[in-house]
């Protein structure tokens, strides 16, 4: 690979390949553990895979070429699932690693690493940089860029050592962070204070969920310092409806920031957090526009309607990812 190519999983492809893009989105979210003792009750893998591949052609129709998916340890990432969904549809699957934990880190790590009984290089670092540098596992599928958390309970002693890690494995490899935080108590405050400290380029940084917010000031103080903000979760009106993010992107890009925001759903072709029929209809009832067609179909429209330009809607979907997989290349 060279530096302005990205690494998805069928390859490394040209950043100008990207095309339209979604910047947050997941093939599957599981628990491997329930998945094993108990997902007889709820899991066919060829009926999720077929179902996975339908989504994601539906997807692909209605003009999307890539999807960047933050699947980590903690979620349940495995490649070779997402390589035969992917042998199936003509889309971009772009892979991370990291680790996903709200607050405390497995135990796998807990004794190993600086500060621990055993004391040493944290091995978190390692990992994280080989899976960029030689692929994860033994797919050959590289990961393009790193996934942390900074959640309510903000950065605990564990979060610590996982966001210093991400940090380490940013500054040697290049590849970009991704950081899920939780916008209501702005804690992509904390993340960019601390990537900031630890050399980070803050251009290649997406504060994820971002966009559960509607404080101007927040959003502004976060793409001043460099950062990009991910307005991700279109369809989980829970967390703030697609009528306020719609305004609230409008605003923004009326101030000049289109060239900082990001878009996706959070959604998934299949997650385990409401495993079986019952609940997979409760879901559906309770977010019905949570699911991958939601932007192309519905906020991309209402977009434009609220005064968001084509050339700014391509800067948000094409121009910056593009930026994001290359910027400091």
């Amino acid at each position: 690979m060279t530096v302005h190519d990205v690494a998805t999983v069928r390859g490394p492809i040209t950043a100008d390949q990207l095309g339209t893009t979604l910047m947050h989105e997941h093939v599957f979210v599981l628990t491997p553990d329930i998945m094993a003792n108990y997902g007889q009750e709820w899991w066919n893998e060829d009926e999720r895979l077929a179902d996975a591949v339908q989504k994601l052609r539906e997807l692909k129709a209605a003009g999307v070429d890539t999807i960047v998916d933050p699947t980590v340890v903690g979620l349940g990432r495995y490649i070779p699932r997402i390589q035969r969904v992917n042998a199936e549809v003509d889309i971009n699957i772009v892979v991370a690693t990291g680790l996903y934990t709200f607050d405390e880190i497995p135990h796998y790590f807990h004794y190993r690493g600086p500060g621990t009984l055993f004391d040493g290089p944290d091995p978190m670092t390692e990992l994280f940089v080989k899976d960029v540098t030689d692929g994860i596992a033994d797919t050959g599928v590289r990961a393009a860029f790193l996934k942390g958390v900074v959640e309510e309970r903000g950065l605990t002693h564990d979060q610590e050592r996982v966001q210093a890690a991400i940090c380490e494995a940013h500054v040697r490899t290049g590849a970009p962070i991704t950081v899920h935080t939780n916008a209501g108590h702005q804690t992509g405050r904390l993340a960019i204070e601390f990537y900031r400290q630890r050399g980070v380029d803050l251009t290649k940084v997406v504060i994820g969920h971002a966009g559960d917010t509607n404080d101007l000031d927040y959003l502004k103080w976060i793409m001043d310092s460099g950062a990009t903000i991910g307005c991700d979760r279109f369809g989980l009106d829970m967390y703030n409806p697609t009528g306020d993010r719609v305004a609230t992107i409008a605003a923004l890009c009326a101030q000049g920031y289109a060239d900082r925001i990001v878009l996706a759903h959070d959604a998934a072709c299949y997650m385990d957090y409401f495993s079986g029929e019952d609940y997979q209809q409760l879901v559906k009832s309770a977010v019905p526009n949570w699911n991958f067609l939601h932007i192309p179909t519905d906020v991309l429209p209402a977009l434009r309607e609220a005064g968001v330009s084509d050339k700014q809607i391509d800067a948000m979907l094409v121009d910056n990812p593009r930026r994001y997989f290359t910027a400091g290349a």
